[in-house]
């Protein structure tokens, strides 16, 4: 472990042996971090947290932090974090809390930009982006992909389906299935993430079957059940329509429509 002198380091803590700690930065008894990774000057990381390999965790943060849940008395929670992330000045990850499963989960890869806060027990895959200020309520679950532009605000219990983004200043009150753009508050829908789906190597059939299916879900005017039972029959042709099928299939907020 490389810290600075200035650096308090529980001798309890289990830290890699090249991890780079910063001046006046704060670890914790029951933290883990992997190799490769560095500490940002002044950041604090504390709690039941267990932090994966070659993340950059920057100046001021926050993380494994109790929950901000007025019924938490003090039980044992935990934050994870996977491999490869860059984590910003002044983000704040909170544990999870007994009420959920009691772990906060954040996969490999991810960018999260200044200011982002995800509160307890909230879900992110891997290869977001989360732009400057974008915030979770407590239990959110976002996908493999997912864009939040900043400020982007999202409700307790919502989930934010994989390749999907979400414009600046959004207030997403409902899930967000794959593939689609929401924006404004409240969030509706804008159409497909077409640009997105072009970058990570989506085929120009795949994309047109994917509108198609937007189309299906928002602009024909079914109901969502009937809108479902097409997109059964289009998802034959396009397994990616399935991914849509099952996000719907499990909605427990509604969708943004």
């Amino acid at each position: 472990m490389k810290a600075h002198a200035t650096a308090i380091v529980d001798p309890r803590a289990r830290i890699a042996p090249d991890v780079e700690i910063g001046p006046y930065a704060v670890v914790g008894a029951d933290v883990e971090i992997g190799a490769g990774c560095s500490i940002g000057a002044h950041a604090v990381v504390t709690g039941h947290t267990r932090i994966g390999r070659r993340n950059r965790i920057f100046q001021f943060a926050s993380i494994g932090e109790i929950p901000q849940d007025k019924k938490y008395r003090g039980e044992p929670t935990w934050l994870e974090i996977g491999d490869d992330n860059t984590i910003r000045e002044f983000c704040t990850f909170n544990c999870g809390t007994p009420q959920a499963a009691g772990v906060t989960r954040v996969g490999d890869d991810n960018w999260f930009m200044a200011y982002v806060h995800l509160a307890h027990d909230c879900q992110v895959g891997s290869h977001t982006i989360f732009a400057n200020g974008a915030t979770l309520g407590g239990h959110v679950h976002v996908g493999d992909f997912a864009i939040l532009g900043g400020f982007t605000a999202v409700h307790q219990f919502s989930r934010i389906g994989t390749h999907s983004i979400t414009g600046g200043g959004s207030m997403v009150r409902q899930d967000v299935p794959p593939y689609v753009t929401v924006s404004g508050n409240p969030a509706k829908p804008y159409g497909l993430n077409v640009e997105g789906l072009k970058r990570r190597g989506f085929t120009p059939d795949t994309i047109t079957r994917l509108n198609r299916a937007y189309k299906t879900l928002y602009r024909s005017g079914l109901t969502l059940e009937q809108a479902k039972q097409r997109l059964v029959r289009q998802a034959a042709e396009c397994p990616e329509i399935r991914v849509t099928l099952d996000f719907l299939s499990t909605s427990g907020r509604g969708i943004v429509r």
